[in-house]
């Protein structure tokens, strides 16, 4: 009898230490389920955003091109990871300028350019990355904005060049797979502002944010106004040596295929 109750008592044992195994198993298993597949999940969704941040400095070069008539159309393939990209926006960007007037003998402001700047944007997952005016941008779900690719705006020898990606289209798409987005320019213009002594420019974005950090920092332009219920930002400066200014009007018809 002696021995049978050992047997049975390291019988029970047995079955004891495997049901605790088997719990543990199980535990770790929920554990994983619960806390691992959403990090996997957002570790996939921040490869996709920044695999579109990265798609679409490919984009803002071959977009360029057009801009400063290197090419007379160019035509770009995304990737798209179930969001949407699209064509759009009320975006608006002024600029004006002080300039000497020989003749009247005095300093007076001209408007070298207020117009309407459409994007092309790709949302996804509550993060918006767009093409907007030579340079890309991103906005996060927190509403806050970076610069991914800098604007084509240069700053040398006291002259200044600004080009105008004047986007025409309202195209959209969404799903995944790949989509072709084709930019056909012509009607380029430039015009030329001699003697600026001061320059004053606005605008109007979901990334203002970005673009007075841009224009504070790599044209040294003070943000003199920051209105974050209107989208708005202003920047201005005064030279203490009259610069010239250039101004690319550029527009181009974008497709989305």
């Amino acid at each position: 009898m002696k021995g049978n109750l050992t047997k049975s008592d390291a019988a029970v044992s047995e079955v004891v230490d495997y049901s605790i195994i088997l719990g543990i198993i199980i535990l770790a298993t929920g554990i994983i389920i619960v806390a691992g597949v959403p990090m996997l999940e957002d570790m996939q969704d921040a490869r996709h955003s920044e695999n579109i941040g990265q798609s679409f400095e490919v984009l803002a070069l071959n977009m360029n091109k057009v801009v400063f008539g290197n090419a007379p159309s160019q035509s770009v393939e995304l990737k798209m990871y179930g969001g949407a990209l699209s064509v759009a926006g009320d975006n608006y960007m002024s600029i004006d300028i002080q300039v000497w007037n020989s003749s009247a003998n005095a300093y007076e402001i001209q408007s070298a350019v207020g117009l309407e700047i459409k994007d092309i944007e790709n949302s996804y997952h509550n993060t918006n990355i767009s093409y907007e005016n030579t340079g890309v941008w991103a906005k996060y779900e927190d509403g806050g904005s970076v610069m991914i690719s800098e604007p084509r705006f240069t700053y040398a020898n006291n002259v200044m060049v600004i080009p105008i990606a004047k986007i025409d289209g309202r195209e959209s798409l969404s799903g995944s797979g790949l989509v072709s987005v084709t930019a056909d320019g012509g009607g380029r213009r430039i015009y030329r502002y001699e003697n600026v002594s001061q320059m004053n420019i606005s605008v109007t974005s979901d990334y203002f944010e970005a673009w007075g950090r841009y224009l504070n920092k790599s044209l040294e332009m003070p943000v003199v106004m920051l209105d974050s219920n209107n989208r708005t930002v202003n920047c201005s400066k005064n030279y203490l040596i009259n610069i010239d200014v250039y101004v690319i009007d550029s527009p181009m018809k974008v497709t989305i295929d």
